[in-house]
């Protein structure tokens, strides 16, 4: 499936900055969408596009930091870059804390904008590649049958084959032929592999109270 091209989300109700930074964007060769209005963003946002976020503090009717929050509910991972006037740093500081990317104060050199915004694609890719990851591994644990989910729980757990046929009241060739399969299904050439797996899988379930 061919990779779309990331693009660079601008969300600023001042025409001369999203004209301004829809030129600078495209003079390095980056794809660039303008908006004025965060509503219009959070409208038109599809979450399988990569890319990232320039987005203003203070904006009428919903802010920058009322988008974050519908984005954060949503389970967005576009990484966003918050532009501020001087006033708005704690703010921006706060927005941080609840995930924002980075934030520039202006006025802003373009390189340091710039700077920010490969470094926030990066991030993108990264995460959206990490997500991927996370998802094959899950569809092939659901390739698995419920014994075969013991086994693995139990070989994962350090156990022996001696002992997870004790613990499961099978023989141990039955304990070793399940013990095939998974890692067969999983994908894993080794016990450690499968082993990383598994803690993988349980550090991206959401965390249980």
């Amino acid at each position: 499936m061919k990779e779309r091209t990331p693009v660079v989300f601008v969300v600023d109700d001042d025409d001369a900055v999203r004209s301004s930074l829809r030129l600078l964007l495209k003079s390095v060769g980056l794809a660039a969408s303008t908006l004025p209005t965060a509503q219009e963003f959070l409208a038109a946002y599809n979450p399988h596009q990569p890319g990232c976020l320039i987005l203003d503090v203070r904006m009428p009717g919903m802010s920058g930091i009322e988008l974050q929050q519908q984005l954060n509910l949503r389970g967005a991972m576009i990484p966003v870059i918050f532009i501020t006037g001087h006033g708005d740093v704690p703010m921006a500081v706060e927005a941080m804390r609840h995930g924002a990317f980075d934030f520039l104060q202006k006025p802003f050199r373009d390189q340091d904008l710039l700077d920010r915004i490969q470094r926030a694609l990066a991030r993108d890719s990264t995460n959206r590649a990490e997500l991927r990851e996370r998802t094959e591994l899950h569809r092939r644990l659901e390739s698995l049958t419920p014994r075969e989910r013991e086994v693995l729980d139990l070989v994962a757990a350090g156990k022996s084959n001696k002992v997870v046929a004790a613990d499961l009241g099978v023989s141990q060739r039955t304990v070793e032929i399940h013990r095939g399969r998974v890692m067969e299904k999983m994908h894993a050439a080794s016990l450690a592999q499968l082993v990383r797996m598994v803690m993988e899988l349980r550090e991206s379930e959401p965390h249980q109270q």
